[in-house]
């Protein structure tokens, strides 16, 4: 699954890329052996960083941690770094939109049926109807048929189709706010001033603390 994943986020590039009525003006990128390297280059340059795992599902959360430090804003659930995150920065400077984890833990035990979700929402529909007609592979156009149908398959796990309006609508807040350069300079500013918290000294000297019971010799 991940490698369809991957391999429909490639054609969407191809496509887009290959549009000239918008390749101008929009780029799709997959960056192929990412690294600290990579993130080197990747999260200084970054304005914005997506941290869209549905809640409950992340275990980890250094990468968004990293692009904040960098000054990025978050848009995500309240998922894993995300939380903290907000809870350092402000939640006026992050965009936090979807399921809570005791939400989604809900979801899943009434039984999530996602095709319900896609009959609310018309946007949706045309999009997952595009990306199963082989649009953005003509030469092969059942590539990305299983992405659909496991989106679609009930009890799916992820409920990425539960999040996509909510998703939309902090997108829009995002639109919104790029368009204020001062205001978002001052947000990017703040999430910069605000990580400290994040560092890995204090990361190690819980572990130390906390986890592994050692003390440095001196």
């Amino acid at each position: 699954m991940a490698k369809a994943i991957i391999k429909l986020i490639n054609n969407v590039a191809r496509t887009i890329n290959s549009d000239q009525s918008v390749r101008d003006k929009l780029r799709v990128a997959f960056l192929p052996d990412y690294d600290v390297s990579l993130a080197q280059k990747i999260m200084p340059a970054a304005d914005l960083s997506q941290q869209i795992s549905t809640a409950g599902m992340e275990a980890s959360g250094t990468g968004n941690m990293k692009l904040a430090l960098n000054g990025a804003l978050t848009i995500g659930t309240l998922d894993g770094a995300n939380i903290e995150i907000r809870d350092h920065v402000g939640a006026e400077n992050v965009f936090i939109f979807g399921l809570t984890a005791a939400e989604a833990a809900a979801r899943r035990a009434a039984g999530y049926q996602p095709w319900r979700v896609l009959d609310e929402n018309l946007e949706l529909q045309a999009t997952l109807n595009l990306i199963d007609s082989g649009f953005f592979s003509p030469s092969r156009p059942d590539d990305a048929k299983p992405v659909v149908q496991r989106l679609l398959s009930d009890g799916e796990p992820f409920l990425v189709l539960a999040d996509f309006a909510a998703y939309c609508a902090a997108q829009d807040q995002v639109d919104a706010l790029y368009a204020d350069k001062e205001l978002w300079s001052r947000k990017a500013v703040i999430n910069c001033f605000s990580m400290g918290y994040f560092s890995s000294d204090r990361s190690i000297r819980e572990y130390a603390d906390r986890i592994w019971g050692v003390r440095p010799v001196i």
